[in-house]
């Protein structure tokens, strides 16, 4: 539940003018600093490896072995001398597995269905992946579901670790070590190679990861061992270079792959799990353990950045700035001695580009982008609400007149355990509404990622209630430092942002017209319906068969006496997530009352309808303007 609706729009490419821009992903640096690999643009719409200088950026070589795939899980070996990465052909439905030595790739293993997240042993003569033989779906909640026919809930597709020698011969057939009926969700070879450090869960992976236990599984013959079962969500297990010690981020996290909270350490063999940084008003997003310490990419107010990690004192900030981070194994790419590091850089206003250099002062690297224009201008803001400090982001039209009042639309994020933070804004779909003169906000409420996990579990119990008081103070903030006209405010989100839509219908006035997309309009339902109803029990306290009125109390449709705002949904046919089944409850509960509302399913789609962004932003412009009158756009 993690996206909203104007940054799913951020990330999708429409049309001539977003294909000009380079894009990066899957980066990855080698042990000694100086080399790093990303997967980067190539000929048309395929893209190729890239393998650059660490210190300038310098193009080194190339790796493209198959025109009809596309890469991912880049991973340098130990020796640093060679590159394994998954290649990825959709038509045939494979995922091969290879090894790069120079320019030239060899084939390790071919897997029918799913392969991710490549990692060489310590000794550098095996590798290990995840594989998903005979995958019905993407992996991940978010991904469209498959359809549910037949006997429901006995066939679940399995996320296994599988080892393959690297010997030049490739495996005839794949034979995953770790046992069946549980999903392996991320993973760390043991320094000696004997065995790796998991979170994993049995039965059904989208269902089950926040209820993931920390394990061991024996390399050779897959045994598993508990070590821990923490009272948080986990991810980022990291084993400490001597084996003895493992680190992995807890906290309230909603949604698997939004990853936030406190570092902890548990003993390889088992015990109970120690807060190494308990109390921090930062939230920790990525981990790594070097051979100079751990380190930690962070989330802290309206900058991401890095610290390093010693247990028994406080974290040591080693950058941090007013932009988001990205890398292919968590946010930030580090050397094996954790003093260098390569990322991926962006803000509202500058395209990604590659940074990398002295972990302290990391610098760009690549001036792919620099010529990419801003499509609007941004600016963080910050105010008080309730004993908290609050922070969100203001986005405005290009050239918009600092007097003239304009129309504002507020967009909430997913999660609720997440953060809106700043991403490049292309002109085209990303810019649709300040293009058409809104200006935009992006708050960050209790709830949120940013300021440490008290804040993030503040509201647990009280979904719609703190949070919605924060963000709409924060609307009175943004009309003290910029031109809004209160009378002409509109409300969106996807998924928990979808809900907040829903929910403030009932709760406000102040909003004059509204986009829910997947939003959750009855939680009673709701529980019994999704495919992931383990993910409330950290914010709910009990099931809803335990504890029925927490839900009853956040559920916009026992209160739909009170709503009055025309409102527009969108939701996906085969989200598992928020099942459109929500989207049908709001909609008929708003027409029994006579509220303007219009409901669209889009068929085949998952969570927040990625693959129809296009026509939400058009449906999504064309509601907003109906009740709305926008300003004449700025162009």
């Amino acid at each position: 539940m993690r996206l909203s609706a104007l940054l799913l729009l951020a990330s999708v490419t429409a049309g001539p003018a977003l294909a000009e821009l380079h894009r990066f992903s899957a980066l990855t640096l080698a042990p000694s600093g100086r080399e790093m690999a990303d997967v980067e643009n190539g000929t048309g719409t395929h893209s190729v490896i890239v393998v650059r200088s660490a210190r300038d950026g310098r193009i080194v070589r190339q790796i493209d072995p198959c025109a009809t795939c596309s890469y991912s899980g880049l991973t340098y070996s130990p020796g640093g001398d060679r590159i394994a990465f998954v290649a990825r052909d959709r038509t045939k439905g494979t995922a091969t597995l290879m090894v790069a030595t120079g320019g030239t790739a060899t084939t390790v293993a071919t897997v029918s269905g799913l392969a991710s997240t490549p990692r060489f042993s310590p000794d550098g003569k095996r590798i290990a992946a995840l594989v998903t033989l005979g995958a019905t779906k993407e992996t991940g909640a978010a991904q469209a579901g498959a359809r549910q026919v037949g006997e429901i809930g006995e066939q679940n597709d399995e996320q296994r670790l599988a080892v393959f020698p690297i010997d030049g011969t490739a495996a005839a057939t794949v034979t995953p070590v770790s046992p069946a009926g549980r999903f392996i969700y991320e993973y760390d070879w043991t320094p000696d190679g004997s065995a790796f450090v998991v979170t994993s869960a049995l039965g059904n992976g989208d269902a089950n990861w926040w209820i993931a236990t920390l394990d061991r599984v024996d390399a050779a013959t897959g045994a598993v061992t508990s070590i821990a079962k923490p009272g948080t969500q986990i991810n980022m297990p990291r084993v400490s270079p001597d084996g003895r010690t493992v680190a992995f981020i807890g906290g309230l996290m909603s949604d698997f792959g939004s990853i936030g909270g406190d570092v902890w350490t548990v003993p390889v063999e088992g015990g109970t799990p120690t807060n190494i940084t308990q109390g921090q008003p930062v939230t920790f997003t990525s981990l790594a353990w070097t051979r100079g310490g751990l380190r930690a990419a962070t989330i802290q107010n309206d900058k991401m950045g890095a610290m390093a990690i010693v247990p028994g004192q406080s974290p040591r900030p080693l950058f941090a700035r007013p932009v988001s981070l990205a890398a292919g194994d968590g946010r930030i790419a580090w050397d094996d001695k954790g003093a260098t590091l390569a990322t991926i850089v962006q803000d509202f206003t500058h395209a990604p580009a590659i940074f990398s250099g002295r972990a302290t002062a990391p610098r760009q690297v690549t001036k792919d982008n620099n010529a990419a224009p801003a499509a609007v201008n941004a600016r963080s803001v910050t105010w008080r609400n309730e004993g908290y400090t609050v922070q969100g982001w203001l986005l405005s039209p290009l050239g918009a007149d600092p007097v003239k009042k304009a129309p504002m639309i507020v967009n909430v994020h997913g999660g609720p355990a997440a953060a809106s933070s700043p991403r490049f804004f292309e002109k085209g779909l990303a810019s649709a509404l300040p293009d058409a003169g809104y200006y935009v906000f992006l708050p960050n409420p209790r709830g949120s990622y940013g300021q440490g996990e008290a804040f993030t579990a503040a509201n647990k119990r009280d979904f719609g209630k703190g949070d919605l008081r924060d963000i709409l103070a924060g609307v009175d903030a943004v009309e003290k430092v910029a031109p809004i006209d209160d009378t002409r405010l509109g409300l969106t989100g996807c998924s928990y942002g979808g809900f907040m839509a829903m929910w403030a219908n009932t709760q406000t006035n102040r909003f004059k017209a509204i986009v829910a997309g997947a939003g959750l309009s009855n939680w009673v339902s709701y529980y019994g319906t999704n495919g992931i109803n383990e993910w409330m029990l950290p914010f709910f306290g009990k099931s809803v068969y335990d504890d029925y009125k927490v839900y009853e109390d956040a559920s916009a449709v026992y209160h739909v006496g009170t709503a009055r705002t025309p409102t527009f949904i969108y939701v996906g046919e085969r989200d598992i997530e928020v099942p459109p089944t929500q989207s049908v409850e709001w909609w008929q509960a708003l027409k029994s009352r006579n509220v303007p509302v219009s409901l669209v399913i889009y068929p085949d789609a998952g969570h927040c309808v990625p693959t129809a962004a296009a026509d939400v932003s058009k449906r999504q412009l064309a509601w907003f303007g109906k009740y709305l009158a926008p300003a004449t756009a700025n162009r």
